[in-house]
């Protein structure tokens, strides 16, 4: 077999294989006999098809399985003799194949050449401040007795701002036609009321009935309404007034297990407390991820911006699923997203081959225990039983990519215990 390889780029590669026209022939002869015994022609017994005629008669099946064959072990064969590995499958081109001569081809190839991560001594890291602010818990517990809050009828007075209304309606269009609707809800103050609403009901009382026209602006985000004349004509049902808890002893017995106001606002804090960490985490680990980007030297392979934009894509369509949103009615230009997420995809691709480059050259190793308990942790998630999560990994073939994972986050852990906290 001839190989002749080109350096196209520090990440591309094309190889030009040759392989020998009696290994072609020898591979089509076999594949041939093959289907010599599976053949079904008129006029010849089965098995009795000269080989002659299956070679004329299947000539492109025939040339398919042996490319099939051929193509695939003489690349690999190629690049395990110049001891390279590629990031994706090689894209095959300028195929010639016919019997009696070689067989020649070409192959582009992407892939990572070494490269020097650098001291990881020399990253410094600046981890943000955990402090919560002074009113951070009482904002929470003022938001708690707002999903706590009821509303309770109003009687004796009028409708005031912030009122909620029950109340009949018909809205009559330029066309003349009205459209009724019985027992509307409506929250004075909301942002999707009519311009003007919520004025003309403020004074009203149960029973009493009102007609006024809204003129609608030009800017209006329904287009229907906007630049109309749409006349109201409501009769008010009922009242009422959301009403909050007041924030003692038995409002945290509401809330949960808390025996006292005071406990609840210990575990408010604490609960702060563990958020402010983990964020301050995050931020240490996407400033180290950041920096170790910026130390490759080459520009990544395109195969893998192009894949981590796609899992990007797929994250926040399963994202929207979870939120029962149907991604095709979400009102994204999915084609705009997706480019959006080209730099940032190749800041993380680079991150992810300096961490890569960082195991490699400190003999990092993930064992099989580590990846059960993870395969564990995901089933428990999941609510499913590690085995089936086990079958369903080596069926897609995602057992290699848990064994990738860990070992990049062991990285991840190296580079963060050499690294300089910024104030220590």
């Amino acid at each position: 077999m001839k190989t002749e390889f080109t350096d196209v780029s520090e990440t591309q590669k094309t190889l030009s294989i040759e392989i020998p026209s009696e290994v072609v022939d020898a591979e089509i002869n076999r594949i041939a006999r093959s289907y010599t015994k599976q053949a079904r022609l008129p006029g010849f017994r089965p098995g009795k098809v000269p080989q002659s005629l299956i070679k004329k008669r299947f000539k492109d099946q025939i040339f398919h399985d042996v490319l099939h064959d051929l193509v695939p072990r003489a690349v690999d064969s190629a690049l395990q003799e110049r001891g390279i590995e590629p990031v994706d499958t090689p894209s095959i081109k300028d195929v010639v194949i016919e019997e009696g001569r070689p067989l020649t081809f070409t192959a582009a190839v992407e892939t990572v050449p070494s490269f020097d991560p650098g001291d990881l001594a020399s990253l410094t890291l600046r981890p943000p401040s955990t402090q919560i602010e002074a009113d951070a818990v009482d904002k929470v517990l003022e938001r708690l007795r707002e999903r706590a809050g009821k509303y309770e009828p109003v009687e004796g007075r009028p409708i005031t701002d912030g009122d909620a209304v029950t109340l009949d309606l018909d809205r009559t269009g330029p066309d003349g036609q009205p459209d009724h609707h019985d027992g509307v809800n409506v929250q004075l103050g909301a942002p999707g009321n009519p311009p003007g609403f919520d004025e003309n009901l403020t004074g009203m009382n149960p029973g009493e009935s009102k007609t006024f026209t809204i003129q609608f602006p030009e800017t209006y985000p329904a287009p229907e309404l906007a630049n109309t004349a749409q006349t109201y004509a409501v009769t008010i049902k009922d009242i009422r007034r959301r009403v909050l808890p007041d924030l003692d002893d038995e409002f945290a017995k509401d809330v949960g297990a808390f025996e006292s106001l005071t406990a609840l606002r210990e575990r408010v804090l604490a609960d702060l407390q563990a958020e402010a960490a983990d964020n301050a985490k995050n931020e240490v680990r996407t400033q180290l991820l950041t920096q170790l980007s910026s130390r490759v030297t080459f520009e990544v392979p395109a195969s893998l911006v192009e894949r981590e934009m796609d899992r990007r894509l797929e994250e926040l369509a399963r994202q929207l699923k979870a939120e029962n949103v149907d991604p095709r009615n979400a009102g994204i230009d999915w084609g705009e997203f997706r480019e959006a997420q080209r730099e940032p995809s190749r800041g993380a691709v680079a991150s992810a081959l300096t961490l890569d480059e960082i195991a490699r050259r400190e003999g990092i190793t993930v064992a099989g225990e580590d990846v059960d308990k993870e395969i564990e942790r995901f089933a428990v998630r999941a609510g499913r039983t590690p085995a089936a999560l086990r079958a369903q990994l080596e069926k897609e073939g995602g057992i290699p990519r848990l064994y990738s994972g860990l070992r990049r986050e062991k990285a991840v852990d190296l580079a963060l215990s050499r690294a300089k906290m910024a104030g220590e």
